[in-house]
């Protein structure tokens, strides 16, 4: 199982496994490689019918193409690595002249981070709610959704906090979104756990593809919490040849999860990483809590990945109680040794614009 990072989207690390008879829990080789190029996947999610926003057509290779199209499609534009992912490879520019500069900052940036150069462009909203649509898909070509997860709550294009159901999702918006990543998975001849990303406006009324990510997600609990789905039990009876365990009718969603990314990071110091040894390592517990992390006392937190050391996540009846139990969970998880963003997610939770369920992904920028 590749989890959700490092070789979980390597389309050569899945042929490998291939050729060596291993089973490779995730899609074949050719998806991986079609879906994970964000040009190539725009394309595809186009011509099965899904909404996307405008912008390039693949990638763009000179400052001359960059302004043909920006000028198009209206400025801000979004430069994004085609084979990216996690924020990196990703400039934004509000005017012409900063366009030639940030192209070129996002294909070194592309380049040093995944070995490809390639970005695209496509029209920037200023804030725009981040929506996903968590979907499973057989090798027998059924595939359903687990409805959505609300993203919104991010730093520098990273996820902090997420969220399902999304304070803004109404039926029938999640039952045309679903639709929409089922038609994408099935244009491909997808099978295993994916998410399908959408930008959603603010008043939840309009939708627009925005990449596919072929694995797991590090988000994956709270759309367990809510609909009583293994996620990765499914991923392993999918890659043994079974069909899915349930249908689409079979979906049923109950209560309200949320999950807050603990990164050993300074919040105080522009969530500077902090690695280090963690001293004290106290998990909370309780009815509706969860805990997913990898550390514990004396362990140390190398300078090399990625910052996240674990994952609370919460399930309640409804949001203000699952707020409300997140707050309770995040006083009572200690960790000593290194800066965290604990009290950072506390002040997020009392923050009256979060607690109303209005905001999108600009919320930190202005409200911290």
């Amino acid at each position: 199982h590749p989890g959700y990072g490092f070789l979980a989207e390597n389309a050569r690390f899945a042929s490998i496994c291939a050729e060596c008879q291993i089973k490779f829990i995730g899609p074949q080789p050719d998806t991986i490689r079609r879906m994970g190029d964000k040009s190539e996947a725009k394309r595809t999610a186009q011509a099965a019918g899904v909404p996307v926003i405008e912008g390039s057509d693949g990638p763009v290779t000179s400052a001359e193409e960059a302004r043909r199209i920006a000028r198009k499609v209206g400025f801000p534009v979004i430069i994004k690595a085609s084979a990216g992912g996690g924020g990196r490879g990703m400039r934004i520019a509000h005017t012409e002249a900063s366009l030639p500069n940030a192209l070129l900052t996002a294909q070194a940036e592309a380049e040093k981070a995944f070995g490809n150069g390639a970005v695209y462009i496509e029209k920037y909203f200023e804030n725009p709610r981040h929506v996903e649509i968590q979907i499973l898909a057989d090798e027998h070509g059924a595939a359903i959704h687990l409805g959505e997860r609300d993203c919104s709550i991010q730093r520098r294009h990273q996820k902090l906090i997420e969220e399902s159901p999304s304070p803004v999702m109404t039926a029938q918006l999640r039952e045309q979104m679903g639709a929409a990543a089922v038609a994408a998975a099935k244009a491909v001849g997808y099978w295993g756990a994916g998410t399908v990303e959408f930008l959603v406006d603010r008043e939840g009324t309009q939708f627009c593809f925005m990449e596919m990510n072929t694995r797991i997600q590090v988000e994956h609990p709270v759309s367990e919490a809510v609909t009583g789905v293994d996620i990765v039990a499914e991923q392993v009876l999918i890659a043994s040849g079974k069909p899915l365990s349930l249908t689409q009718d079979q979906v049923r969603f109950n209560g309200h999860s949320i999950e807050c990314r603990v990164n050993a990071e300074d919040p105080e110091r522009d969530f500077m990483p902090c690695p280090g040894k963690i001293k004290t390592f106290h998990q909370p517990g309780g009815l509706g809590v969860r805990v997913d992390s990898h550390v514990y006392e004396e362990y140390v937190i190398p300078p090399y990945y990625d910052s996240m050391i674990a994952k609370l996540i919460v399930h309640a009846p409804d949001r203000m109680h699952a707020i409300r139990r997140m707050e309770r969970a995040l006083d009572e998880f200690i960790i000593e040794g290194v800066k965290t963003t604990i009290p950072f997610h506390q002040q997020v939770l009392r923050n009256a614009q979060f607690i109303k369920g209005d905001f999108g992904t600009n919320f930190i920028d202005t409200c911290f």
